[in-house]
């Protein structure tokens, strides 16, 4: 259970104020000068010691993606991305922060950048996100006026310069290089990789691009030592993370809390339970729709880290845990998530373009009871041929909630064909 004074944003809910003054009393923009003055290569050994791993869905460690820039310029400038494009069905923790505590992500974005020889960063902010857009820039603007942004940032001698893009509403501009791709004006298309973001990436030079919960992070583990940050969590999972929890609970929330807490421990102290009471839980999402839904049966034993729920063939992504009580039309559940990423694909790759259409056709019917016995290995068959297959990972999102309720409620997708067949040839010997 994470202590008040252990957690890094003060101000998610709001009760306190997002200004400059009210999150220099939190005790942000607190020698930033003097972080600064430690120099690049102190900063990036410090995140490495704290164990920070990617908070946008992969879980890379932050230390290591930024030593991957270069250290000399060889005349092109390096940059610093931020990607705000939260739009993961379930996912709302960025935006708490960016609404009620932008200065976390601000000075984050100063002291990151210095790290990575980067002048200037990007933030690109998802195009549903109007408010989030607008305390953001308001809070860029109050630190400019105080010289915490431009010229000399925070009396570090570092000259840095911070932009606020809005997006347009696509989905896969949440994948690093489609982004790159819509920050330059073009399509949201991903790229192929190699070369990575940190050899050529926004306008062709070394760029990094990082989650806002990554980088919001990063002044409280400089200021209180990797070793603090380390502490939580279990090994490989260290520190604290914003958990987003949405469905059959009695108390949705976003909250933060450490790694590796157990999954019953984040329901019962922070959610008020499951509705309906633990008997009612059916399945879970643990980290935003493209993770594998797991059984609640297998929740209620859950530790809510990177690893045990990869052992589980599923994943953290992005924390956001959607609870499915008893009630829940599962397989109507999956077809939505189906139908939105249906939705999404570019089109770039002929196994997404094709495929997520095709998958939804058939769940679809399965969501119906219509479609033959035969078609779940079928459809199983067909996702295997998607997963990895395609340049950018939404292919693997496609698949993977379809092959989660496959692997565990099999049974229910054969019991409801078996259900519509006994229906039909009943009606047919009634005439």
């Amino acid at each position: 259970m994470l202590s008040d004074q252990d957690r890094i944003f003060t101000n998610l809910y709001g009760m306190h104020e997002r200004t400059l003054a009210g999150a220099r009393k939190r005790g942000h923009w607190d020698g930033t000068a003097g972080i600064i003055g430690k120099g690049r290569d102190w900063v990036i050994d410090q995140m490495k010691a704290s164990g920070l791993r990617g908070r946008g869905g992969a879980g890379f460690p932050t230390g290591l993606k930024w030593s991957f820039m270069p250290k000399e310029s060889d005349g092109r400038p390096a940059y610093l991305v931020v990607n705000a494009d939260e739009s993961e069905p379930g996912t709302c923790k960025d935006r708490e922060i960016m609404r009620h505590d932008p200065h976390t992500l601000i000075e984050g974005c100063l002291i990151a950048s210095f790290a990575m020889n980067a002048h200037a960063c990007y933030i690109y902010i998802r195009g549903e996100y109007i408010r989030e857009r607008e305390a953001l820039q308001a809070a860029i603007d109050e630190a400019y006026d105080a010289g915490l942004l431009g010229r000399n940032a925070a009396g570090s001698g570092w000259d840095f310069d911070l932009y606020l893009h809005h997006g347009a509403g696509a989905y896969i501009c949440g994948e690093e290089t489609a982004l790159l791709e819509s920050l330059e004006g073009k399509k949201g298309m991903p790229r192929m990789k190699p070369p990575f973001p940190a050899g050529a990436g926004l306008y062709g030079c070394p760029t990094t691009v990082n989650n806002v919960e990554s980088i919001a992070v990063v002044p409280t583990i400089l200021r209180r030592g990797p070793e603090w940050f380390a502490g939580f969590g279990r090994p490989n999972n260290a520190g604290t993370k914003v958990f987003a929890v949405s469905g059959h609970v009695n108390n949705p929330c976003v909250v933060e809390e450490e790694m590796s807490i157990s999954f019953e421990e984040l329901i019962d102290r922070h959610c008020g339970g499951i509705r309906g009471g633990w008997d009612n839980l059916k399945a879970v999402i643990p980290g935003g729709s493209s993770v594998p839904l797991l059984p609640g049966s297998v929740m209620r034993e859950g530790i809510m880290d990177f690893d045990w729920l990869k052992e589980q063939r599923s994943g953290l992504g992005t924390a956001a845990v959607i609870v499915m009580d008893q009630s829940t039309d599962i397989i109507k559940a999956i077809w939505r998530l189906s139908k939105f990423y249906k939705h999404e694909s570019c089109g770039q790759c002929t196994p997404c373009r094709e495929g997520t259409g095709w998958m939804m056709r058939v769940m679809d019917r399965l969501v119906k009871g219509d479609a033959e016995p035969a078609e779940i290995d079928m459809l199983l068959d067909v996702t295997k041929q998607v997963e990895g297959h395609t340049i950018c990972a939404l292919g693997d999102a496609a698949a993977w909630p379809i092959q989660g309720l496959i692997r565990h409620f099999r049974d229910e997708i054969e019991d409801r064909i078996k259900h519509k067949r006994t229906g039909r040839v009943s009606a047919v010997a009634a005439e």
